[in-house]
């Protein structure tokens, strides 16, 4: 069977699903993307969920369509274009029967996959127990172990705190400091001073919050200016690195590591099969 063929899920669509997407795209699989009605990626310019919102997202030189129904989907795969649909769900797979589905949602626990789903069937991060809720989970974590393909177990457990970056860790995310909807005062690509600050968030009795910046450096992202936030939720995120621009708007270095394991693991799944 031709990989063109070969249709593949991936639930989720933000920036590290987006890696995986993207490597699926340059090595000829049709990619068909799950998202939820309201994505909320920071990374927005690396993040093929931003199709939800415009109908159409392009993450270097790949282009993501929305679709209204698995037919449309499928013509837009024809091109050559991974296709999104609105299905947190996977309603779809009443119509569709994919070679492999690809849990790249990274909420940290499993929102429903199981390996019923598809022949195929691999998780991203924690949350999953290979061999169990699917055949194989990939390692988010930064480290040694990132990208590798768990045959057996699961993930490294989150820690909450992102990886340093010229010693910077947790400094580097910024949450919503209060509830309510944002209003971005800086843009994704920005250079910002600690202190200033990057956006407003208007709570529903009309107080307004400061959101400053955590630390020097560029505003590598930014949720989307009106998006409701609660407490907590992360919002935005700093590279201390000002000389790294073109950051903002390529797949990560992580991303990409986590998309070879991903095909690593289609592949070998693929070789097991025909040995069997």
């Amino acid at each position: 069977m031709k990989r063109k063929e070969q249709l593949i899920l991936v639930r989720g669509g933000g920036d590290i699903a987006s890696g995986t997407i993207y490597k699926l795209l340059q090595c000829g699989y049709s990619v068909l993307v799950l998202e939820t009605e309201m994505p909320s990626a920071i990374r927005r310019y690396a993040a093929f969920s931003e199709a939800v919102y415009d109908g159409v997202s392009r993450v270097e030189d790949k282009t993501c369509r929305l679709a209204g129904n698995f037919r449309e989907a499928r013509k837009i795969m024809e091109t050559g274009e991974a296709a999104m649909l609105v299905d947190p769900d996977c309603r779809v797979l009443k119509e569709a029967c994919p070679f492999a589905l690809v849990d790249a949602i990274l909420a940290k626990k499993n929102l429903g996959t199981s390996r019923e789903m598809a022949p195929k069937t691999i998780a991203l991060g924690p949350g999953f127990q290979a061999g169990r809720d699917a055949d194989l989970v990939i390692e988010t974590m930064r480290g040694h172990q990132l990208g590798r393909v768990i045959h057996e177990g699961s993930a490294l457990p989150d820690t909450g705190v992102p990886g340093l970056i010229q010693g910077y860790g947790a400094e580097r995310v910024i949450h919503a400091p209060a509830a309510g909807r944002m209003e971005n005062l800086r843009k994704i690509g920005d250079i910002v001073k600690k202190g200033e600050p990057i956006a407003r968030i208007l709570g529903a009795a009309g107080e307004v919050t400061e959101v400053p910046a955590s630390l020097d450096g560029l505003l590598r992202g930014l949720i989307r200016d009106g998006y409701p936030v609660t407490e907590g939720f992360k919002i935005a995120d700093i590279d201390p690195r000002q000389e790294e621009y073109d950051n903002c708007f390529t797949i990560s270095d992580k991303a990409r590591c986590i998309a070879g394991g991903v095909l690593e693991g289609i592949l070998f799944l693929e070789e097991q099969e025909e040995k069997r």
